[in-house]
């Protein structure tokens, strides 16, 4: 871009009126584009996109787009409408577990199957799969069928898909863009599905009054419509010339694992992910802090702000990527991210004023991006194509696996020891385990790209 510009620059200088422009001249000085070292320093922190002007990856990122706020139509839906037909959390609680362990089988196994069939295929039936699913959510609702045991039988079969779908949608980046774009990439893809998650359940709630809950489920099967277009538009990805040919089955899942005990940088990303997320996630007190610490600014408002602060912080912190894609010391910047992120949590468990708190939580968000950005560049870099769709798998679970263990487990510490010191001592062990990790095992220290 910058050439041509200066190209069109140059060409003006020449054919005036013969004797040029004066250097003095406003006009002159504003038909100059901005110097080029201003537009590299402006590109050093803004999103690096050029992941982007590779067409494979960008149909996959466009499907990204559609899917990110559609998704979360349905996962807001869906606890509505059990609500709705029961009138019970306990019931919400339940159906969310439903959709658990389909999803960590499923991931396993769609890992192992990502590395022995041709992705993108794998990527069509499965974003199929899921569309057919969100039809017959729609389905069920629009006829008042009124089902909780429907709703956890089509919860579970969505999540099927999806652990089948995510490990081979993952896997495929690494074929799709060089391994110096991989952060760029990894920053796009997160920074879209972190966006999703604010402006999805945003916009469900303003939804629902106008069109009703059923067509919630309906404009996420016709967005999934669109990714399954955009999956057939991308090229064959087959395992490569000279992988053995394999089954998916129970002994691929476990070679997967002794892959990853044998590669300790692989171990220790899964390992630093679990820290951060089971010991220092805060959301299960979420609630009890908006009722007990913050009341006074509003219950409502306080718990709305608690969990739109993490994504909008990952969201600011994807737009401002643009150092990610310079950075060599991969397994550093996990390390301080994460530390960061447990620093950031305790000093939100610390916070008495609701400002504060939504800061930190945000800066947490940051670092989780950052976190997030990297381990997936570790992932798709340090293992061998063969197994990425395994390695894939295991990032699934362990990232759908970890929030929800934390939930468990802070919601235990908050009503055992109170909510601000569970969250305070879980950040500070987040920074105290993961500095320990990191002084014991080195392989995350010297990993660079």
């Amino acid at each position: 871009m910058y050439r041509a510009c200066r190209k069109r620059v140059d060409t003006s200088e020449s054919s005036g009126d013969g004797g040029g422009r004066s250097g003095t001249d406003p006009r002159a000085k504003a038909a100059v584009p901005p110097d080029p070292a201003q537009r590299r320093g402006r590109r050093r922190w803004v999103m690096d996109t050029r992941p982007l002007r590779r067409p494979a990856y960008r149909r996959l990122w466009s499907s990204t787009v559609v899917t990110a706020v559609g998704s979360q139509l349905t996962a807001v839906a869906v606890p509505k409408q059990v609500y709705d037909i029961t009138g019970s959390s306990a019931w919400v609680g339940a159906a969310s577990l439903a959709g658990l362990l389909p999803l960590i089988v499923f991931a396993l196994w769609g890992g192992a199957v990502a590395d022995t069939m041709d992705r993108r295929k794998l990527l069509l039936i499965t974003n199929t799969g899921i569309a057919a699913t969100s039809l017959l959510f729609w389905l069920q609702a629009v006829t008042g069928l009124e089902s909780v045991a429907g709703l956890m039988l089509l919860l579970a079969l969505q999540q099927a898909f999806w652990g089948l779908n995510a490990p081979a949608r993952n896997a495929s980046i690494a074929r799709l863009v060089p391994k110096d774009e991989l952060p760029a990439a990894n920053a796009l893809g997160s920074t879209v599905m972190q966006t999703g998650q604010v402006v999805g359940p945003l916009l469900a709630g303003a939804l629902i009054p106008v069109i009703g809950l059923a067509e919630l489920y309906l404009i996420d099967a016709l967005a999934l419509c669109v990714t399954v277009w955009a999956v057939h538009k991308l090229p064959a990805l087959p395992p490569l010339t000279g992988a053995p040919v394999r089954r998916a089955g129970v002994r691929e899942v476990v070679a997967g694992f002794r892959y990853i005990a044998g590669h300790t940088v692989l171990l220790l990303s899964f390992l630093a992910d679990i820290v951060a997320m089971v010991l220092g996630m805060p959301r299960a007190l979420f609630p009890q802090l908006a009722s007990e610490t913050y009341a006074g600014y509003g219950e409502g408002l306080a718990l709305g702000l608690l969990f739109a602060a993490i994504p909008i912080g990952a969201v600011v912190g994807g737009l401002f990527s643009g150092t990610f894609s310079r950075a060599r010391r991969h397994g550093w910047m996990v390390i301080g991210s994460v530390v960061v992120w447990g620093a950031a949590v305790a000093g939100f468990g610390l916070s008495s004023s609701l400002w504060l708190a939504v800061a930190f939580l945000a800066v947490a968000g940051i670092a989780d991006m950052v976190s997030m950005v990297f381990r997936g560049a570790i992932l798709l870099s340090a293992a061998t194509d063969e197994m990425r769709g395994r390695m894939q798998g295991v990032f699934t679970v362990v990232v759908a696996g970890g929030p929800r263990l934390a939930d468990a487990l802070h919601g235990g510490a908050g009503s055992a020891f109170g909510a601000r010191e569970a969250v305070t001592g879980g950040g500070v062990l987040v920074v105290v385990v993961m500095l320990a990790l990191a002084a014991a095992m080195p392989a995350l220290r010297r990993y660079r790209v």
